[in-house]
């Protein structure tokens, strides 16, 4: 049985469907405006396909970090539609191989507060791709080293396979001068002043109260 109160480290919503692309307030996009995939569909999968051989074909779009969450939605359903990757790779003609089309839709089933940095332009897609690679928690931990101790692509995927070779990530991230856990964050004075109090009079450490705090929150509750 599953824990409900850790996190799911992969995607919930259905496959290829907008949740980010199609939040205006993070893309500028409107659900009826961003293109969705339907793995049950053919004509939507024969458009998964065309949309993943230029995807594939073509890095103007490189930059454009909603053009990529799109080509990989496109990867996620073709798999689907098509029931194998090799079988995905064959629908566009050669454009895409088989590890391409794994590794972006390995990113399409990425968690959504993790999609989201991608969409905002915090996570870099080529990042993203790596921090894909890993299952379970190691995938909330190392994109959160992403976001605080600005890791490099180049680093990101040292780390990712670091732990592919069974090195456990706390270990990886600390080789790289990262501390697991570490986060320096702004409070307003009055919330500063009121952690400080509490933190006292319970004889704890602030990180801790900060923790049972957030133990209130449902954790799937945003995912």
């Amino acid at each position: 049985m599953p824990d409900e109160d850790v996190p799911r480290a992969d995607r919930r919503s259905p496959v290829g469907k907008p949740v980010i692309r199609g939040d205006p307030d993070i893309t500028g996009q409107t659900p009826a405006e961003a293109v969705q995939f339907d793995p049950d569909d053919p004509d939507s999968v024969a458009l998964a396909a065309d949309t993943v051989a230029r995807f594939a074909t073509n890095s103007v779009g490189d930059d454009d970090h909603v053009y990529v969450l799109r080509g990989a939605a496109a990867c996620a359903a073709l798999v689907r539609g098509v029931g194998s990757y090799k079988t995905a790779a064959e629908r566009t003609d050669g454009a895409a191989t088989v590890s391409f089309i794994r590794k972006w839709a390995r990113v399409h089933d990425l968690p959504r507060s993790v999609r989201l940095h991608v969409a905002r332009g915090d996570i870099a897609p080529t990042a993203a791709k790596h921090i894909a690679r890993l299952a379970g928690e190691a995938r909330f931990h190392l994109a959160w080293a992403v976001l605080d101790a600005d890791l490099t692509v180049r680093e990101v995927r040292a780390i990712a396979s670091t732990v592919d070779d069974d090195t456990p990530i706390e270990q990886a991230l600390r080789a790289h001068g990262v501390e697991p856990g570490h986060l320096d964050v702004d409070l307003s004075l009055d919330a500063y002043c009121e952690l400080r109090r509490q933190a006292a009079l319970e004889g704890r450490p602030p990180g801790a109260v900060i923790a049972d705090a957030l133990a209130a929150y449902a954790p799937d509750r945003y995912d």
